[in-house]
Formats: structure tokens, sequence, C-alpha cells
């Protein structure tokens, strides 16, 4: 799988992770509540492909976030030079305000130019990419795939789910242990999608594992490191 480097409070890589109804990781604030304001389509800056690896993927070096944010989230526009596809969030449940400003844009951005996003319900990331991709106002491009029942789901996932056109839950898996779950529903998300997108820390056992799996079958992975 081609790489992608960039920095995400570390490093980053196309090289493993994912999490589907949260995991255990440590680190990092939760921030929600607060809304972004809506940006115009128009006042988005996609790159144009010139400087995309003929693998599909560009490469940046060491940009933190903060001070070049819109050549983060470039980095990984970029990697749909090749057109739309279907890309699957991952990622962990503990990150701060500001990184989740930042997939939350990169959740709309890339519903604007027409990828379909798939993610699972767990607050953190999950939530960042739900709240993104409503913002543009595309219900046919967003769907979420839960680990178990609705109910089983944090209640501030089951209120901001209630704006989500598409969602399969899965019931049948609700006499199975959280982290269980969450390991059948990412692999039920990486068979959907041809990208997957994983923000974690080192230590995210089942995020790391999650991107294994996925470069097993030959997805296109790209991994940020928030530690």
């Amino acid at each position: 799988a081609p790489t992608t480097k960039a920095g995400a409070g570390a490093g980053a890589d196309a090289r493993g992770g994912g999490a589907c109804a949260g995991d255990g990781d440590a680190g990092g604030a939760r921030g929600f509540g607060e809304e972004l304001p809506r940006v115009p389509a128009a006042d988005i800056a996609i790159p144009d492909g010139s400087n995309v690896l003929s693998t599909g993927a560009a490469v940046l070096e060491g940009d933190p976030l903060g001070e070049k944010d819109l050549d983060y989230l470039k980095a990984l526009m970029s990697i749909q030079a090749g057109g739309p596809r279907t890309v699957g969030f991952f990622g962990t449940r503990n990150m701060g305000y500001h990184q989740q400003q930042l997939i939350e844009i990169l959740s709309y951005a890339l519903i604007l130019t027409g990828n379909h996003i798939f993610t699972s319900g767990a607050t953190g990331t999950d939530a960042a990419v739900i709240r993104g991709a409503l913002r543009a106002e595309t219900p046919d491009l967003l769907t979420v795939v839960l680990p178990q029942s609705v109910t089983k789901q944090p209640p501030e996932t089951q209120e901001l789910l209630k704006e989500v056109q598409q969602v399969i839950s899965k019931p049948e898996n609700d006499e199975l242990t959280l982290g269980e779950a969450a390991r059948r529903c990412n692999d039920d998300i990486i068979g959907r999608v041809e990208q997957v997108i994983c923000f974690a820390f080192h230590d995210s056992k089942l995020l790391m594992e999650t991107c294994a799996r996925s470069r097993e079958q030959n997805k296109i992975v790209t991994l940020f490191y928030l530690d």
C-alpha cells in the first residue's frame, strides 16, 4: 500500500489501525458540542493531483497540526486524485478538540468530492467523521455501521445517529463483549471500502490489528499517530 506521512501530533504512515465501537486508548481529551462554521464548497481547495505519486499517494514530512493544517488536509485529499472512493474511517475515542475539528473538515471535504464514507458509532474519531459528513448534506454518501444495537451506543452517539439516514446495526452481536463486537464491525467496514484512514496511538491494539487486516486485503491504508 502507498505511504502518506504527515504530522498529527506526531507521525503518520500508511500502515495499520482502526476501531469500530471504540478502544481502550490512553491520551487525548474528548471535546464535543461546539459546531464548526459551514464552509462553502467553493472555498475548499482540492489538490489537482499533479504532485501525486504513481501509486496514488502524496508524501508530506513533519507538518505539525496547528501550523500547517491545510497542508495536512491536502495531503489526504490528494490521495483522491484517482476519483471518488469508498473510504472507511477508524480511530481512537480519545482525542483533542482541535484534532476532531480537522477530522470533521476532512470528512466534509471528502463527501463534497463524491466519496462514500463508512464509519462506526464511537465517540471521538467516529463522531467527528459523522458531524463533518452531515454538514455536507449528502446523506446517501454516509453509512454508519454499528458493532451492536443502537441502544448499546453512548447517549451522545444515539442522538447524533438520529440525523443519519443509513445506519447498519448489529443486534446479533449484543451478547458479545464490546471488543469482539468492535472487531467484527471493523472487518465489516473493511469489506465495504477501498481506502482506510485511521487515527490512533501506537498502543492502540485493535486499531493496529484492523489496519493490518486492511493491508492484507490490499486496501489503501493511511494511519495517523496521535502520540
